[in-house]
């Protein structure tokens, strides 16, 4: 008997960030696993259902639907919640239609509670009224890490029983083409530090923006990725200008790879993430990284990073410096940093979901699983 799932595609009308680059990895893995037959898609119909106007996203064996007039938390919690017909509903980024019983949705953070001065008044408000409820409501919850997964369950968001970690994966990065432009190309050298993010406070990127003028009297200089809406994240004050500060704003998935395969180090000073994709991507193209000690950065990162702590810019300038001056540092960390990257990965990922929808089906996942492998 067929098995019928919808996808929220939501994430595919928003603009691209961590959280709805994880939407469309898992929603790659699930496809390719359908095409391949792989156990627990046997007669599992899955359907992405997308607000009118959203990106495309090529997929083989999941059918794309556009639905309704608009899109936005209105579309998603009447026109999706309309469209399933008694099916399971599937909901990676955060948010969905608060009446759907059989739903998974994928809670990335706590950060709304852990790091309220990163978000506006209004964005705060709903996700504080939202995600506990979707707790509540629905059928499991999962997150990205263990961290995450303490912190959801510390605030009373998430019920342990009902939850499970799907990470972030490292694949999408292989398929990467390093290419630089004139400015990736400018600001790339041994003696660059990547920063990706945002002014976000939580993201902590002045702990390195402070050390611009004593960075630069030591030959380094720091180049900054991407921007974040001023409708979500508080931006913060105005920086004067620094000769050895590159301000490159979004670029391109082929210029990212060219600039970090080409600088000395991505540094990821945050105070608090769920996981921190960029940090495995960095390692996975042969970058080394140095991270803060806090949150989820520990558990992504094991013994393939250099770790300072969040409130030490001395520490900081340390791991900077000797990582500079050890060629022998500089290799030990590429090779740990790839093992560890590719620890993580998008098809596993989906994997667990597949087992989850199959649970919410009424399926013994364990039985079905070493049944369908006999057969094959």
């Amino acid at each position: 008997m067929a098995r019928h799932w919808t996808i929220n595609g939501r994430f595919l009308s928003q603009p691209t960030t961590g959280v709805q680059r994880y939407a469309g990895e898992i929603v790659r893995s699930l496809d390719a696993l359908i095409a391949e037959q792989a156990p627990l898609t046997r007669g599992l119909e899955l359907r992405l259902h997308c607000p009118p106007g959203s990106s495309d996203i090529p997929l083989d064996s999941i059918e794309r639907c556009e639905i309704g007039s608009r899109g936005g938390h209105l579309w998603e919690q009447t026109r999706l919640a309309a469209s399933l017909h008694g099916g399971g509903l599937l909901s990676l980024c955060n948010t969905g239609p608060l009446l759907s019983r059989k739903h998974i949705v994928c809670i990335h953070d706590a950060n709304v509670w852990n790091a309220p001065q990163s978000y506006s008044l209004g964005f705060r408000t709903s996700y504080k009224a939202l995600l506990p409820c979707l707790g509540k409501t629905a059928r499991s919850i999962s997150t990205v890490s263990n961290f995450s997964l303490g912190e959801l369950v510390r605030r009373g968001i998430v019920p342990k029983r009902r939850a499970f970690v799907a990470p972030n994966g490292h694949e999408h990065v292989l398929l990467w083409k390093p290419e630089h432009s004139a400015a990736t190309r400018l600001a790339a050298s041994r003696e660059t530090i990547v920063m990706i993010g945002s002014a976000a406070p939580h993201k902590n990127v002045n702990l390195i923006l402070d050390m611009a003028d004593r960075l630069g009297k030591a030959g380094l200089k720091i180049a900054v990725v991407g921007m974040s809406g001023s409708h979500v994240f508080k931006t913060g004050s105005a920086r004067p200008e620094a000769r050895n500060i590159h301000w490159l704003g979004r670029i391109s998935d082929s210029e990212l790879a060219a600039l970090l395969t080409d600088s000395l180090c991505l540094a990821f000073p945050s105070l608090t993430e769920g996981f921190g994709l960029p940090v495995v991507e960095a390692m996975a193209l042969g970058c080394p990284v140095v991270v803060s000690e806090r949150a989820s950065l520990p558990e992504v990162c094991g013994n393939a990073a250099l770790y300072a702590a969040a409130d030490n810019p001395q520490a900081w300038f340390d791991r900077f410096m000797g990582l500079r001056n050890s060629k022998a540092l500089r290799l030990q960390l590429i090779g740990k940093g790839k093992a560890r990257a590719s620890a993580y990965s998008w098809r596993a990922s989906a994997l667990r979901y597949l087992q989850a929808m199959a649970l919410a089906d009424g399926i013994d996942t364990e039985t079905e699983v070493v049944r369908l492998l006999e057969l094959t």
